[in-house]
């Protein structure tokens, strides 16, 4: 099936299915493989990559780099900025560690990975200043609620913000209450991280009982349900080159009616308010 695509509030399309790289890089042993993952996952569509300053303290940054060489152009690259870096002056030169580790001149879009100690308005100056410098096309934020995200549009120049990555999957649905639907109104995407909780929803007998019913793969289910809400983009994590396919397979499934009930069944949305999750 071809790539479903998601559209940032510039106008731009990116693919809603993507390659997360949290805890890659982190072991020379796994080198290849993750690199060999990376780019069948670009050579599949899922060129929309996702990495930070914070994974491996760097490494999986360069490994990406080493991934995308001579391919930069094919592929929309996230990275983002640790919170104690997020100065005014701390985020442009942590941007361009991440450049360096990379092997670029610019990022797609360029994250605060969660709040910190500085003032919003101030890191939304240092990425507009980026911005400017040609160093990042677009800025997000991470981790961000939605009183979080009402008072950052509230800050000059705020309302420039391109998504907002959270966590989010079956197990993790507290965004459904208000973050989400809020974001879909001003037509910011939301990235989802660990949009298989880490594995952890492989292991999930009714979830594996639903699949097989419907002669589908597990992760390829609970990515499909992340899929089927507009304005979202999945991020997995996939460290071998037969996950990233078996991950590509949740283009084809198609989430009916039927199936959504069923899934809402397994893992019921949510009835109040939640605080906003991380991990």
């Amino acid at each position: 099936m071809p790539m479903k695509t998601v559209r940032l509030p510039t106008g731009e399309d990116v693919p809603a299915l993507g390659l997360g790289t949290w805890m890659i890089g982190d072991d020379p042993r796994r080198r290849a493989d993750e690199i060999a993952a990376l780019r069948r996952g670009m050579e599949l569509g899922m060129t929309l990559i996702d990495t930070a300053e914070m994974y491996g303290e760097g490494a999986s940054e360069r490994l990406v780099g080493e991934a995308i060489a001579g391919r930069r152009d094919e592929v929309f690259l996230v990275s983002k900025v640790y919170p104690h870096n997020a100065s005014r002056q701390g985020t442009v030169a942590a941007c361009e560690r991440s450049l360096q580790r990379l092997g670029t001149d610019r990022l797609d879009l360029y994250l605060l990975h969660w709040r910190g100690q500085y003032p919003l308005a101030e890191t939304v100056a240092a990425f507009e200043a980026l911005q400017a410098a040609g160093k990042i096309r677009h800025w997000g934020v991470s981790n961000l609620d939605a009183d979080d995200m009402n008072e950052l549009a509230g800050v000059p120049g705020g309302n420039g913000v391109a998504a907002n990555q959270v966590l989010y999957n079956l197990s993790r649905r507290g965004i459904e209450w208000d973050l989400l639907p809020s974001m879909q109104a001003r037509g910011v995407p939301v990235m989802a991280y660990s949009p298989v909780e880490q594995a952890r929803l492989l292991k999930d007998k009714r979830l594996a009982a639903l699949a097989a019913e419907h002669g589908v793969g597990v992760a390829q289910l609970a990515l499909a349900f992340v899929l089927d809400h507009d304005g979202v983009i999945a991020i997995p994590k996939a460290g071998r080159v037969a996950h990233v396919e078996d991950n590509a397979g949740a283009l084809d499934v198609v989430v009916t009616d039927e199936l959504r009930a069923a899934l809402d069944t397994l893992f019921p949305p949510p009835r109040r308010a939640t605080s906003l999750e991380m991990i």
